[in-house]
């Protein structure tokens, strides 16, 4: 089979998802990659140039593994902001879980490794935007609590959405994925829609 077939690609995409949910908090290189594949390294150079080609791909890959495009219609189809907002933390609640591993390794990953900060800040730019989502249809509803721009207010619901949050609530304090999806929608709500 030649090495630039789109299965050998896929192996080292799911070879490397399957090392950073494994080892998170470890670097994952190239030659434990290829060597996981069961391909060679000038193989997974191949494909991926650069290291930070590669956790892009493997991170927008989890995503279409995981269908987030489809998981998310009910989030973009939402018939008020307040709706939509619910609805984007009750996927996030859910998402988190599933990508909680490969967003440790890139997290701790990324002070020290260009690759894993520039795949992590794609992914936590798409948080961002789904979250300002949520407050321009807050605004364009006239729920917008008057303490909250759409600029602030985002920044506060993608702070609160944090990986780190999450795992403090559920791994730490010992919250189920259902307390954490309910408490977060209320103090969303508290927080954010106008009385």
């Amino acid at each position: 089979m030649s090495s630039a077939s789109p299965d050998t690609r896929t192996k080292i995409l799911q070879a490397t998802w399957r090392l950073m949910e494994q080892q998170p908090g470890q670097g994952v290189r190239m030659s434990d990659i290829a060597r996981a594949a069961g391909i060679s390294r000038q193989a997974v150079y191949l494909h991926f140039p650069a290291r930070v080609d590669l956790l892009i791909s493997t991170t927008q890959y989890v995503d279409q593994v995981l269908d987030v495009d489809g998981r998310l219609a009910p989030v973009r189809n939402a018939a008020t902001g307040i709706e939509q907002m619910d609805r984007l933390i009750a996927f996030w609640g859910d998402h988190v879980e599933k990508i909680y591993g490969v967003a440790r390794a890139l997290l701790a990953m990324r002070e020290t490794d260009a690759a894993a900060a520039s795949a992590w800040d794609e992914r936590m730019s798409a948080v961002r935007d789904g979250c300002r989502s949520v407050f321009e249809a807050l605004l364009r509803d006239r729920q917008l609590s008057d303490d909250w721009s759409v600029e602030t207010a985002t920044d506060m619901l993608w702070a609160m959405l944090s990986v780190r949050t999450w795992e403090q609530l559920t791994a730490e304090c010992g919250w189920s994925a259902d307390d954490y999806v309910e408490r977060m929608q209320l103090q969303a709500r508290l927080t954010f829609v106008k009385v």
